[in-house]
């Protein structure tokens, strides 16, 4: 498999720089085996049945987004810093701008009485600690931070206060992502209360997604590709509840890819499910073999990226052209604040 197999042209036009309000009334592509049509998110009640579950990520987006102060012997220039993850030893790895002048030692001054230190580089990043930890470090990162909007988004509009509500899911609830899972931007408390009132039964899981999500694959042979890896934890109760649904007949759709990759991870060979927690680089292209996933909801993913291989995983390649020409053709809005698509391979897939 070729990088070039996944490329497809997108008018420039059709990336959303805002989403729809409200959020379930976004477009929603539906793909059933060889079907499609067009409909809406808040359609979904109807296109499920009773006893199905949805997979819901409820990683929270922290303002990873930090703008500021090189300060190195009282001589100060201005710094960008957007945070990647966490390190095991109390630091964060970043992107940071100019990283060429950043040196060991430098501070980092980024107001509400956050401040950094570099401790080093590594590669194209750089390893900073933070003066604050714990509830005091959130709180002033809340205070001096943005959303770290996609480079899609951020290249055409600058970050505003209206992201902070619009780039974070109504399920959000454990801080630790630097970008939304993306799919569950589109639900909101009428959608929920809809799926409720169907019968469709609800897992949270937690996949804090990384900016890594964002890396251009730069191999041709995309099976050589290395997938950045994200922590993720499966619970004994979502485990059991996705097992109990298997067992009984319902339908398992996760909603994202993030939420498929980590109940993929989670799961046995024989397709059960069990309590995980961890760092996952779990990469799904075409010729893998989906243990507990039977369809998807998602939104449309950018030309050569992992997540185009994981959807032609699922649905096959063919399909997932099909699907992407009609998308384009019928101007559905594309990317993190675009719409939707729900993909059912259907039985035997």
């Amino acid at each position: 498999m070729k990088l070039d197999d996944f490329d497809f042209v997108l008018p420039e036009a059709l990336i959303a720089t805002r989403p729809v309000k409200p959020r379930s009334s976004a477009r929603m592509l539906w793909a059933s085996g060889d079907a499609i049509a067009d409909r809406h998110v808040f359609d979904l009640p109807d296109l499920l049945s009773p006893g199905d579950r949805l997979i819901l990520n409820d990683t929270k987006v922290i303002p990873a987004r930090l703008f500021g102060e090189r300060d190195r012997d009282g001589l100060r220039a201005k710094a960008e810093v957007t945070l990647m993850e966490p390190d095991a030893d109390g630091g964060w790895l970043a992107m940071a701008k100019p990283l060429r002048k950043l040196q060991p030692g430098d501070r980092l001054l980024f107001g509400a009485g956050l401040e950094a230190r570099v401790r080093n580089k590594v590669d194209d990043r750089a390893r900073v600690v933070f003066n604050l930890e714990g509830d005091a470090f959130d709180e002033a990162l809340n205070k001096a931070g943005a959303m770290p909007l996609p480079p899609y988004i951020a290249g055409k509009r600058a970050v505003d206060a209206q992201d902070n509500a619009d780039y974070q899911t109504y399920f959000a609830r454990r801080t630790g992502a630097v970008a939304a899972p993306t799919a569950s931007l589109h639900f909101d408390a009428d959608l929920v209360e809809a799926l409720e009132a169907r019968g469709v039964e609800m897992t949270r899981v937690t996949l804090h997604v990384g900016a890594g999500t964002f890396l251009p694959v730069k191999v041709e042979d995309v099976t050589t590709h290395r997938m950045h890896s994200e922590w993720g934890q499966v619970s004994a109760t979502a485990a059991d509840e996705i097992n109990a649904t298997r067992a009984r007949g319902g339908r398992i759709v996760p909603v994202g890819t993030t939420a498929l990759r980590l109940i993929e991870t989670a799961a046995a060979s024989a397709g059960i499910v069990r309590s995980w927690e961890g760092d996952t680089d779990i990469f799904i292209y075409p010729g893998y073999s989906f243990n507990v996933t039977d369809a998807l909801m998602t939104n449309f993913h950018l030309p050569k990226s992992t997540l185009m291989m994981l959807v032609s995983a699922l649905m096959g390649k063919k399909r997932i052209d099909r699907i992407y020409t009609h998308a384009i053709a019928q101007k559905y809005r594309f990317f993190s604040y675009g719409d939707a698509s729900l993909l059912m391979p259907g039985a035997g897939f």
